[in-house]
């Protein structure tokens, strides 16, 4: 198999932003995100890295049928977290240091990718889905749940003219990303995608727009 590419040198440090977004994700994970990840999850069989796993908010919820899951995650605060969420999990999960656009795995070394409210934040999103799209075995799955660009214009273009300094102040998130053409785009074949609206307050609203499915990267080019 191809080595490993190595990890990129970008620091990721969010230290304000990390602390803020595990206390606001545990309500969200109360008021009905723990639902939206458990379906992304559910099914799931074999070896899966997990992109930007944040505090490990879904390690809990994978089925046994996963046999290892690793988790990358590249900002300090947010990866302790997810090293205590590993311990508490019920399948074995390995938490380690790296970015998404250059994954410290082999080429299709995984059954299935999980990326969850993530490919919203990172630099770039297209080399980032490249990546899962390598390391994925051909067949296997990519599992995604994540805010998206609404399909309504006028909500659109508040995501838009907002989305400057959404970015600044939300560690890298973008509002106004079209997520499932760009998985599409990556060469993923979409088989299931559910479209709804989810925020638990104002301040979230702008990012109330959802979609969860999953993608397959198919047998053959």
């Amino acid at each position: 198999m191809t080595p490993s590419r190595p990890q990129a040198s970008t620091v990721v440090h969010h230290p304000i932003f990390a602390r803020f977004y595990q206390r606001f994700a545990a309500a969200a994970m109360e008021k009905g995100e723990r639902d939206h990840r458990s379906e992304m999850l559910a099914g799931l069989t074999g070896r899966v890295i997990e992109v930007g796993a944040g505090p490990g908010l879904n390690f809990d919820l994978y089925p046994e049928s996963v046999t290892e899951v690793l988790a990358v995650e590249p900002e300090a605060i947010l990866r302790r977290g997810a090293e205590q969420a590993a311990g508490r999990a019920p399948v074995p999960v390995r938490v380690v240091d790296g970015v998404a656009d250059a994954l410290p795995a082999e080429d299709a070394s995984f059954d299935a990718g999980v990326a969850s409210l993530v490919l919203c934040s990172v630099p770039d999103q297209a080399a980032a889905l490249a990546e899962l799209h390598r390391v994925i075995r051909p067949g296997g799955e990519l599992r995604f749940y994540e805010h998206v660009l609404a399909h309504s214009p006028r909500f659109a273009r508040a995501q838009h003219v907002v989305d400057p300094v959404w970015t600044r102040v939300a560690g890298g998130c973008h509002l106004d990303r079209d997520t499932a053409a760009a998985i599409e785009t990556a060469g993923f074949r979409i088989g299931s995608i559910r479209r709804f609206s989810f925020h638990v307050s104002l301040i979230d609203r702008l990012a109330a727009p959802q979609i969860v499915g999953a993608a397959r990267r198919p047998e053959h080019a």
